[in-house]
């Protein structure tokens, strides 16, 4: 089992750039994941953003998102991030990061194991 924790979400003006971060505080080993970050906006269902092998060797990224966002990690600090660039306002969700043991570009939000809290992400126009 791992506990994931998220942070660095907030409000930011549309064309602006945030990052969020996602820590690992126990359990298993960080590196032995494959993370992915989703987000839920209101009254809609939660949808893939992103996915990073458990090494990062790959990454792969929802379509919608024409290369705006980047997802990276440090093992060594087992941490997980999501850069987003030209944010607009229907970015606007809450975004969780999640881990799993199924192939490193699973989209499906079922096939991952542990989930985190979410941190909200709201974007002005």
């Amino acid at each position: 089992q791992v506990q994931l924790v998220e942070s660095g979400g907030g409000l930011v003006q549309a064309g602006g750039s945030l990052r969020v971060s996602c820590a690992a505080t126990s359990g298993r080993t960080f590196s032995d994941y494959n993370m992915g970050w989703f987000r839920q906006a209101p009254g809609k269902e939660r949808e893939f953003v992103a996915a990073i092998h458990y090494r990062g060797y790959a990454t792969y990224y929802a379509a919608f998102l024409a290369g705006r966002f980047a997802i990276s990690r440090d093992n060594a600090k087992n941490t997980v991030y999501l850069q987003m660039n030209s944010l607009q306002p229907e970015d606007t969700a809450v975004y969780y990061c999640a881990a799993s043991t199924a192939p490193w570009y699973e989209v499906l939000p079922g096939r991952y194991d542990y989930w985190g809290q979410g941190t909200q992400v709201t974007v002005s126009s």
